[in-house]
């Protein structure tokens, strides 16, 4: 099948072999025919393996019909952030070419100026964060009325990190009757149904299993001491069969140490985390995929989406927290039906985690040998002769112990020391005595409390005179 069988105009067939494409993807085969048709969807598909065309294709040809107006775009595309965002842009611009579309990026971390401008004159496809289009929403500078396509990318982690409050609003302010997408690589059974609720009776496609890894990646893991990851590291790194790789790490700090020290060592590496501004961050992907550097040191905020080709290796500096995140680092590499190695640097703090992401994704992680791993054997070495050391030394730390025990019984006595001298606390039981002066001294105060001025005569005789 190619593309020319899914019904696609003749200007897009032009733009998409053009672009060197002539075979689509499953999640394309089944997904551009129902939407060129109307449908709403639900689509589960690995990582890499083209969602993003499969939305963005039958969109141009859809919206080629009919004419934007001020303020109200007629179709919408949210993406959980700004880097995916300029991602899909890219993608319209480059499949689009051949037609009239106005198009526009609501991102976070630029100025409001050109998008507001933007907005003004009118537009075909507007792609925003829904942090920015909230934002400009409720500065009144956009009406998402006459909006008849909504397509919610990255579904499951739109609506399970905390987006759902913003998504159903969004969803109020456009009209009922819309034809709405989903497109994810995960699709947990509580998040369906959550997504069930924005959708009109959806045709789900799904052309690998929910959670699925790409068996292009020859996935593996070492276990390391976790003072010793850096270095275990920059050797993989510097060895010949890494062309290029992501490094993913859990914090924005330890992406930015990790960068500096891979840097000090004499490797061409940049850094995108969310700390940094957002024209740097685009500096630093633009770099990477120039092959301007090799190697690129990111938080989770490169994970979801991002089409980079040519990644041999994914490395996890750390393992991630949520297992689905695992699924998306590790779809950087193997993409478009080539290869890849994916390697997990594993603590003995990460055994939870590993085990939750072999069980999510149904699949067993292969441990790194001594061959692979530089640094691997010679752990394997140390730690038996720690270990006779240990047993070697086991005796002499006996007979310290035992020195020791009279030393600590001839320390007894010193506290004794001070015990004869605590008569010393004779004066407390002086101090114990002194209630009953208190008891005295209340005797022949009470007579004169109650009158302090002169005492009459006549008090002074009885009642015999």
């Amino acid at each position: 099948m190619t593309f020319a069988d899914l019904g696609l105009s003749d200007e897009l067939l032009r733009a998409v072999s053009e672009a060197g494409y002539d075979t689509p993807t499953p999640i394309q085969r089944q997904a551009i025919p129902s939407v060129l048709m109307g449908r709403d969807i639900i689509g589960i598909a690995q990582t890499g393996t083209g969602k993003t065309a499969g939305f963005v294709l039958p969109m141009i040809d859809i919206l080629a019909q009919g004419r934007a107006r001020a303020r109200m775009p007629r179709s919408l595309i949210l993406e959980p952030t700004r880097e995916l965002a300029a991602q899909v842009a890219e993608n319209f611009e480059k499949y689009g070419k051949h037609h009239k579309l106005s198009m526009a990026l609501l991102i976070g971390g630029v100025q409001m100026g050109d998008q507001v401008k933007a907005l003004e004159k009118g537009v075909d496809v507007l792609i925003a964060t829904p942090g920015r289009l909230m934002d400009l929403f409720g500065r009144g500078k956009i009406m998402l009325n006459g909006c008849s396509l909504l397509v919610i990318d990255e579904a499951d982690r739109m609506l399970d990190m905390g987006f759902i409050p913003d998504i159903e609003e969004i969803c109020t302010k456009l009209p009922k009757t819309r034809q709405t997408l989903l497109f994810s690589a995960t699709m947990p059974a509580p998040i369906k149904k959550l997504a069930d609720r924005f959708l009109s009776d959806p045709k789900s496609i799904e052309v690998a299993r929910p959670a699925s890894s790409n068996l292009l990646i020859d996935q593996k893991m070492v276990r390391l001491d976790a003072r010793k990851k850096r270095d275990w590291l920059a050797d993989m790194l510097r060895s010949g069969e890494v062309r290029s790789a992501l490094v993913f790490c859990n914090r924005k700090t330890t992406v930015r140490e990790l960068a500096t020290s891979l840097k000090r060592g004499g490797l061409s590496v940049g850094q995108i985390q969310g700390d940094m501004a957002q024209s740097d961050r685009i500096a630093e992907l633009d770099r990477f995929k120039n092959d301007e550097i090799n190697i690129l040191v990111a938080s989770d905020v490169a994970a979801r989406g991002l089409d980079i080709k040519g990644v041999s290796h994914v490395f996890n500096y750390d393992v991630p927290w949520h297992p689905d995140d695992y699924v998306h680092r590790i779809g950087r590499t193997g993409r478009a039906g080539k290869t890849g190695v994916a390697i997990s640097l594993v603590t003995s703090a990460d055994s939870e985690s590993i085990a939750d992401i072999q069980k999510l994704t149904g699949t067993k992680i292969a441990e790194m040998g001594a061959d692979g791993a530089p640094s691997g054997g010679e752990r394997e070495e140390r730690a038996p002769r720690e270990k006779r050391e240990s047993a070697r030394e086991g005796e002499p730390r006996e007979a310290r112990r035992g020195n020791e025990k009279p030393a600590r019984r001839e320390r007894r006595p010193r506290p004794d020391a001070p015990r004869e001298e605590r008569p010393a606390p004779a004066p407390k039981a002086k101090e114990e005595a002194r209630p009953p002066r208190r008891e005295r001294a209340p005797e022949p105060e009470p007579a004169d409390e109650g009158w302090n001025g002169p005492v009459p005569s006549f008090l002074d005789r009885g009642f015999g005179h």
